[in-house]
């Protein structure tokens, strides 16, 4: 085609060199824009890359629940989304119901109006209540409401400094080829001037629709409603997304609102077979069927579709912006099937299997970690070769910090390190689900127990850290929880062989599909929108990874920290020997982990002593380079770079040092700015010891200990699935306990609430507390 342009270009007067190089680059850059026919956007995250949309707004989006009237606050939302998106420089165009709604409101007014003036007129007051208002005709309605519309509509944009322009078509524009061509003409040059053109049906004179007549072959699709109207424009003018917004979800399995119903996230051009279809919206002609019917024309066109909610109040103000986005919101269509499940079918899997897993004998469960365990040290080198791989790649790309690199790396004696906490927590799963904390005998053969019990299913999100999965796979195995695992890309071919000898250690009792390995597209923000499968969110990584998931995950509790803001505090009784051994563990032994010490608070009369001076050779000596807070740099006259803020987690060889005049004054300084992660004191003063340890509130508090131990490794939990500084569920380093939650058992014989009176209980119960068995011996008879 190019060539073909060139040659033509050959009979015209000869160009300058100028002229020529314009032509090709204009001609170049149209043809890499150029998107190939029948070539539609395979997955949600390539929809960011779409430059011309098409927006259909249904009948139920943009009316009122009356039906007479439009929804003008929804209607507004969804203005300013196409007006962001087209000042992002996207072509935006709209397609529209909405006239009829708008005409009948305003016949309406009319006629009540006309009839109370003829009324008041001749037959008096009293007659009023009995007007009645006649049928309106659709057609009169849409040539009345048609201009209102319209007029609202560029009101709406001209707040944005978006143009607008009205377009009415009917079925016959298409079928007649010049029509068609000077649409498409008109429609182009609109899109140039960035103006926004809202097309819509001429429904004043557009005929009655056919029944049964949608699609007529291949290439030509009857415009019978907007549906079929918006996915005819947007292959007409090679659009590279369709937005149809109605008022149902998505595409369901089966008619929305039924028991079993389940969105679909993804649709394929051969699974139309295999789903059933409800009822009409409550207002326009279409409905879900021709919604697809349409969609599946215009993406075998080439233009991809997405079909989604536009009424729910909770997500109209952003269900466009998040789609272009490419998150999960609404069904997709795509011509491309992954080869796995859907992330939603590997919870559904997960959690079944989970539930087998919780069933299992204690020693079985055992056995699984202890097999992986086994196989961790049988396959070291293939692990260690996958690894190899990762580690190279990270380097080659060049995106990740020396910190970063270091957990990506795999060693001989990291393996062997994992191998050995994965026993201990085999050890550990001897006795953690089903263990009896509580036995109540309420009254003759009456027990009430409260036994501990798996939480469900767990989602772990991880970064560069691969020997995070085993770890996270054996704790969920011990505690009996299914396990979801979203694994950073970076370490993509270690996860992968771990993840396969996980599943060949849970083979060996039935339950593989217990621990599930995310693989396809899926954002996070997504997967924290799945509150109805998943229990519990895990995030293993970087402060912003954390703070993403806590803010995406809005219906699923988080267990974590955003930070590690850890400190250490050398009081005036400290001991030389043990202050600079603490410290130099606390921040140079791993300063990229989250127990790093990042401040450390210097009591006022250690400075100018030997203590002071051998604390900052020891700092110089490690490279750690210092950040003076306020009160330190007013003592020096020449003091290191100033704190730019009291509340940082550097995550490398550097620290803040502050200045405290007393131990109640570094208790409010880490209340003010920690993050209630690890906290430690340096003192041989018992007395000031205790009483830090009982006044700072964070997840781990130490006397002379580095701030390295706040680890599960190092409590004896064998290994732990993060650090919490939550105040409810579980606190610090999070090992299998945590991931346990209980619940209550009831043995009877036949009782019923009636046998109990609020007196009648509380005498069984005091009968029971005063002749029965204590808590411990109920323990120790059990």
């Amino acid at each position: 085609m190019l060539l073909q342009r060139l040659n033509l270009c050959s009979t015209t007067p000869p160009l300058s060199q100028r002229h020529i190089s314009r032509l090709l680059t204009r001609l170049l850059r149209q043809a890499s824009q150029s998107r190939v026919q029948g070539s539609s956007l395979a997955h949600r995250g390539e929809l960011r890359q779409a430059k011309r949309i098409v927006v259909k707004l249904g009948s139920a989006v943009v009316t009122r629940g009356d039906e007479c009237g439009l929804a003008l606050g929804r209607l507004a939302s969804i203005v300013e989304q196409v007006a962001m998106l087209q000042n992002q420089g996207k072509e935006m165009m709209i397609v529209t119901s909405g006239a009829v709604a708008f005409g009948k409101q305003r016949l309406r007014h009319e006629i009540l109006l006309s009839q109370s003036v003829r009324q008041a007129l001749h037959s008096g007051q009293s007659q009023l209540k009995d007007m009645s208002l006649p049928v309106l005709e659709a057609r009169a309605c849409a040539a009345a409401g048609q201009s209102g519309l319209m007029a609202l509509y560029e009101a709406m944009f001209t707040q944005y400094s978006t143009c607008t322009a009205q377009v009415l078509v009917t079925n016959l524009d298409f079928h007649d080829d010049e029509k068609r061509q000077n649409l498409r003409s008109t429609l182009q040059e609109l899109l140039r001037m960035n103006i926004v053109p809202i097309i819509n049906t001429n429904d004043a004179v557009v005929p009655p629709p056919e029944p049964n007549c949608d699609l007529h072959g291949v290439n030509v699709i009857s415009i019978k409603d907007n549906d079929s109207l918006a996915a005819r424009l947007a292959v007409e003018m090679n659009a590279d997304l369709l937005i149809a917004l109605s008022d149902v979800e998505g595409l369901y399995n089966s008619p929305p609102g039924t028991d079993d119903a389940k969105l679909i996230d993804i649709f394929y051009p051969g699974d139309q077979q295999s789903i059933t279809y409800g009822t009409k919206s409550r207002v326009g002609i279409g409905g879900m069927e021709a919604k697809v019917k349409a969609a599946l024309w215009a993406l075998q066109s080439g233009t991809s579709v997405v079909i989604a909610n536009g009424t729910n109040p909770k997500v109209t103000g952003h269900v466009i912006t998040d789609i272009v986005e490419g998150k999960k919101v609404g069904t997709f269509f795509s011509e491309i099937k992954p080869a796995g499940p859907s992330v939603e079918d590997q919870t559904e899997m997960a959690r079944n299997s989970g539930r087998s897993l919780a069933s299992l004998q204690p020693e079985q469960r055992s056995e699984i970690i202890c097999h992986l365990a086994d196989l961790l040290t049988e396959r070291k080198e293939g692990i260690l070769a996958a690894n190899k791989m990762d580690m190279e790649l990270a380097a080659s790309a060049g995106h990740l910090s020396p910190a970063m690199l270091k957990r990506l790396s795999l060693s001989p004696a990291k393996i062997n390190s994992l191998a050995v906490g994965l026993r201990q927590i085999a050890v550990a799963a001897q006795d953690s689900v089903g263990r009896v904390l509580r036995r109540t005998r309420v009254a003759n053969n009456l027990e009430l127990k409260q036994i501990t019990v798996p939480i469900g299913v767990l989602l772990v999100i991880f970064e560069a850290r691969p020997d995070c999965l085993p770890q996270v796979s054996s704790l969920a195995i011990a505690s009996g929880n299914a396990l979801l695992l979203k694994g950073g890309k970076e370490a993509a071919n270690t996860n992968r062989v771990l993840h396969q000898l996980t599943q060949e250690a849970l083979s060996m009792h039935g339950v593989s599909e217990a621990v599930q390995m995310v693989s396809t597209r899926e954002e996070v923000e997504d997967l924290c929108r799945l509150d109805k499968m998943i229990d519990l969110i895990i995030p293993r990584g970087s402060s912003q990874l954390v703070r993403e998931i806590q803010r995406a995950a809005k219906g699923v509790p988080v267990l974590g920290h955003s930070e590690g803001i850890c400190h250490v505090y050398v009081d005036v009784d400290a001991s030389i020997d043990k202050v600079i051994k603490i410290v130099r563990d606390s921040k140079c032994d791993y300063p990229a982990a989250c127990n790093a010490m990042e401040t450390l608070l210097i009591h006022r009369d250690i400075l100018r002593t030997p203590l002071f001076d051998q604390i900052i050779d020891m700092l110089r000596t490690e490279r750690v380079k210092i950040h003076a807070g306020p009160r330190f740099a007013s003592y020096l006259t020449f003091s290191p770079s100033e704190a730019s803020s009291l509340r940082t987690e550097y995550g490398d060889l550097e620290c803040c040092m502050e200045v405290v005049d007393s131990m109640p004054e570094a208790v409010e300084h880490i209340h003010k700015y920690g993050s209630s992660h690890t906290d430690v004191i340096i003192t041989e003063n018992e007395e000031t010891a205790e009483q830090f340890l009982q006044q700072v509130d964070s997840a781990c508090v130490f006397w002379n200990a580095s701030s390295r131990f706040a680890d599960g490794y190092r409590f004896g939990l064998g290994a732990e699935v993060g650090i919490s500084t939550a105040r409810i569920h579980a606190r610090g380093p999070v090992g299998l306990e945590g991931l346990l939650t209980t619940k209550w058992v009831l043995r009877g014989d036949g009782h019923t609430a009636a046998d109990f009176s609020e007196h009648g209980t509380m005498k069984f119960l005091h009968e029971n507390l005063h002749v029965g068995q204590t808590l411990a011996e109920q323990r120790d008879s059990s």
